[in-house]
């Protein structure tokens, strides 16, 4: 069968299946346009539920089309569906809207400016030079699932708040309900094989930064005061390196990586080791703990390049002084101005 004739008739296969078991549902189809990923599915919500659960279209035909069987993926697309609609979150729509009872849940998350540019004007947002910070309510969350609720322009309109005071809170709550956590690779990969360690390996130069459950970790870069706790850690100046919308690596600044090297180290990575959906951007950052500054790795290497070139140590400071200046006139005009303020505050603990 065809793709529009496999939906239609899934669909109803489904509908069936979940009666079967006793769940009364509506099934309809939808294309759901979502940060990072898009895609055709069906929204399954229980009789007297304002709230339901999707299953891709997508996936599930691709997964037909690599040999699947019908029946098969029907099968597991119920149960998967069951265990969803059994364990999802109960809110009335009145919650939903009340900011009072919502704020307590706000979180954030980061995805590329540039892939979601259509969507973000449609959503309230900070940008870290090419990242986008966007709010997002938790629901529920776990290593398994997650059912959040993207902020967007008009249901921050309907909360009646500013995009000021939704990001004044989220800075407040994120923190509280999704801590960052910032480990040594060595350390990660032994609480995988053997559990907790309880002497990290002060040699460490390679790091993990990301939250508890896993989702959409990598929003830790946005929180306050994370860059200075994570140079602590680290030892001095570092590099960010994407590795998802889940997480970010941190990687010692030892004088021996170029941003040429570790673009084209996160390029391919991300054309072969992540899922489209939940890649970052292509490109590395950088921290400079003495200044102060998160950047691009590029911006770093030619302020780098620009400081040698004025001549000694001593020479320095009217330059420094002529390269803040230029940088504060530019974020006047450039759309970097929230990424430069996001620095600026985070050292007096207000991050973004």
């Amino acid at each position: 069968m065809d793709y529009e004739q496999f939906k239609a008739a899934f669909a109803e296969d489904l509908k069936t299946n979940l009666q079967k078991l006793g769940i009364e549902a509506d099934v309809s189809e939808h294309h759901i346009e979502k940060l990072n990923d898009s895609y055709d599915a069906l929204s399954v919500t229980p009789k007297g539920s304002s709230i339901g659960v999707n299953a891709n279209l997508d996936e599930i035909f691709h997964a037909m089309e690599r040999g699947r069987d019908y029946s098969e993926v029907l099968s597991g697309v119920t149960e998967s569906l069951k265990g969803s609609l059994e364990h999802m979150p109960k809110f009335q729509v009145s919650d939903l809207t009340n900011y009072a009872e919502m704020k307590n849940r706000l979180a954030m998350e980061v995805v590329s400016a540039e892939r979601n540019a259509k969507m973000l004007q449609d959503v309230p947002h900070e940008q870290m030079e090419d990242i986008a910070v966007v709010y997002r309510l938790v629901l529920d969350s776990s290593k398994d699932a997650s059912s959040t609720i993207l902020v967007t322009n008009d249901l921050m309109d309907k909360f009646g708040i500013t995009h000021e005071q939704l990001h004044d809170d989220a800075m407040k709550n994120a923190p509280l309900i999704r801590p960052a956590e910032i480990k040594g690779m060595g350390e990660t990969l032994n609480e995988i094989e053997h559990g907790p360690v309880l002497e990290p390996d002060p040699d460490e130069f390679l790091f993990v930064a990301g939250v508890p459950d896993q989702t959409h970790g990598a929003a830790v870069i946005a929180y306050p005061n994370f860059f200075e706790e994570a140079a602590e850690k680290l030892g001095g100046d570092y590099f960010i390196i994407p590795s998802s919308i889940h997480e970010v690596l941190l990687v010692k600044d030892t004088g021996e990586m170029n941003a040429r090297d570790l673009a084209a180290l996160i390029r391919e990575v991300n054309a072969t080791e992540v899922a489209p959906e939940d890649v970052l951007t292509d490109h590395a950052y950088h921290y400079d703990s003495k200044e102060h500054i998160f950047e691009s790795a590029d911006k770093f290497e030619e302020r780098q390049a620009e400081m040698e070139a004025a001549g000694p140590e001593e020479d320095r400071g009217s330059l420094i002084e002529q390269l803040n200046a230029k940088k504060e006139e530019a974020a006047k005009e450039s759309p970097e101005k929230a990424a430069k303020d996001a620095v600026r505050k985070s050292r007096g603990g207000e991050a973004l």
